[in-house]
């Protein structure tokens, strides 16, 4: 056991390709199915006979522990390693989506698709593995690798939903959601590449001695990472939003949910585009700026969307618009929480700066299925997601771009 570390140091200087390559197909599988909620969202309300909000609390509560265990498995993480979290999460998330193909109650809809493959989520999703690439990888490939894997997840989200739509229409949605999560367990081979030293190895003379208390005094007491945690809401609520309610809204407007799962299809593989080149600047240009500017856009093509009829063409070019600037926030934000305070604690206080999102999450997925039961329609959370945009680019113009100095305590010293 005391050998593995020391293995995987090595491999993070021999082939950084191999934690690259690996950690983004881990992102891809685990980000593929959440993605694909929304195509679940209208087979399991006909069958059950519930209401759009019931299925919409399944996925805040998922969006909300997802947010809420992730400091947790990156403090976990960072103390022990990045691999026995990648396998534990896979394991709760496979049994999350096997769980809620039987969920025949809302209260074990919530349960499973909810509380379990929340908790799954915050174990290996995609944030669990940026924190290893922060670690694991030279300063060179970091702002790449950050861009990759988002971009990778992003392949997940263009590869599943209208995968899920197909195997819905040809063997039911609750095989679906079986096969699903059978390939959830294919991270835990996968997250042998990203084994890291544990955090004693891992300390260098460059990051003094601090405590996990500290460490996040520190954060919480410098404006710069508040502003960035508050933005990053905005993202979290339009992200949920329009991933479980965009196919059902787009077949209130009369098209086919197939247009919908194409839709969140596109929007992946426009990501793919948005992230890699968000990455390529975040290495170029200031970070902060550059988020604002993602958010800025983003109101703008909202606005463009709902304003426009609703056909396949004006569906597409949304996807297209949303899609480069759908994840291009998160090499950004997990560079700028790097840059002001190091990779000894980078996986805790991004996951903090990620429950924000997921708070965020939470209450795009639940206020739109409860404003829609109570007014039959969607409208004033669109108009709430194009107000929270610009809100967002103007919280973000005060960020400092700079380390943070260390605060010297007497553990410490």
């Amino acid at each position: 056991m005391s050998a593995s570390p020391i293995s995987a140091s090595g491999m993070a200087r021999r082939a950084p390709l191999i934690i690259v390559l690996c950690g983004c197909l881990i992102a891809m599988l685990t980000f593929g199915p959440r993605a694909s909620s929304g195509i679940f969202l209208l087979p399991m309300t006909h069958e059950y006979g519930w209401g759009r909000d019931t299925f919409g609390l399944a996925i805040a509560i998922q969006n909300l522990l997802w947010g809420l265990g992730t400091p947790f498995a990156g403090a976990i993480a960072d103390r022990y390693g990045v691999a026995r979290v990648l396998c534990v999460g896979a394991l709760l998330y496979a049994a999350g989506l096997a769980m809620m193909a039987y969920a025949s109650t809302p209260g074990l809809l919530h349960l499973s698709a909810g509380v379990i493959v929340g908790f799954g989520l915050s174990g290996c999703s995609f944030n669990i593995v940026l924190a290893a690439f922060g670690k694991m990888l030279p300063d060179r490939w970091r702002p790449m690798a950050f861009g990759a894997g988002t971009a990778a997840g992003s392949f997940g989200q263009f590869l599943f939903p209208p995968l899920a739509a197909g195997l819905i229409g040809t063997v039911g949605w609750q095989e679906t959601l079986i096969v699903f999560g059978g390939a959830m367990l294919m991270v835990m081979p996968l997250a042998v590449a990203l084994m890291s030293p544990p955090r004693a190895a891992a300390v260098t003379t460059e990051e003094p001695k601090q405590t996990i208390g500290a460490a996040l005094g520190q954060a919480f007491s410098h404006p710069s990472y508040v502003f960035l945690v508050l933005g990053f809401f905005t993202c979290g609520f339009q992200l949920a939003f329009v991933t479980t309610h965009l196919p059902a809204y787009l077949t209130d407007r009369g098209l086919s949910i197939t247009i919908g799962g194409w839709t969140l299809a596109v929007i992946g593989l426009a990501n793919m585009v948005g992230s890699l080149s968000s990455g390529w600047m975040s290495a170029r240009f200031s970070r902060r700026l550059l988020l604002a500017w993602i958010y800025f856009a983003r109101g703008v093509v909202i606005i463009a969307f709902i304003l426009l009829p609703a056909s396949p063409v004006t569906s597409i070019g949304f996807g297209i618009a949303i899609g480069l600037l759908w994840l291009s926030t998160v090499p950004p934000t997990s560079g700028l929480v790097m840059l002001m305070f190091g990779t000894r604690y980078l996986a805790m206080l991004y996951g903090f700066a990620f429950f924000s999102h997921q708070v965020g999450g939470f209450l795009g997925v639940w206020l739109g299925g409860l404003l829609y039961e109570k007014l039959g329609s969607y409208d004033l959370v669109w108009w709430l997601s194009v107000a929270l945009s610009f809100a967002s680019a103007v919280i973000n113009l005060p960020i400092v771009e700079r380390p943070v100095a260390e605060r010297r305590h007497p553990a410490a010293a």
